[in-house]
């Protein structure tokens, strides 16, 4: 049987999970800062959170703060799919090992 699907689907897989986490997590950041910023005590809170997040994407993105985002989203799921690669041949080792 041939491993070469297995990781191929293993890879496909972690690179969609790995790129979506960041990504998820910092939209959501920016979301509840955008919803932070609406309640009337709060609003200085929320805006300079929105601020600051976004400040940070543009210095990953060169100044434009999507570009951050999908830089941030790459670079996991780079480190993702060396992880997955890493622990596939890990496993393939040992299983060759034991038997």
């Amino acid at each position: 049987m041939s491993t070469l699907p297995n990781l191929l689907r293993s890879l496909l897989l972690t690179s969609i999970f790995s790129f979506l986490t960041p990504v998820l997590f910092l939209g959501l950041l920016l979301i509840g800062l955008l919803g932070v910023s609406h309640l009337p005590h709060f609003n200085a809170f929320g805006n300079s959170g929105l601020e600051q997040v976004i400040h940070f994407l543009q210095i990953f993105g060169s100044g434009n703060a999507w570009r951050g985002l999908t830089v941030i989203g790459l670079v996991g799921s780079l480190a993702g799919v060396l992880f997955d690669t890493y622990i596939f041949y890990r496993f393939q080792n040992w299983r060759s090992h034991r038997h």
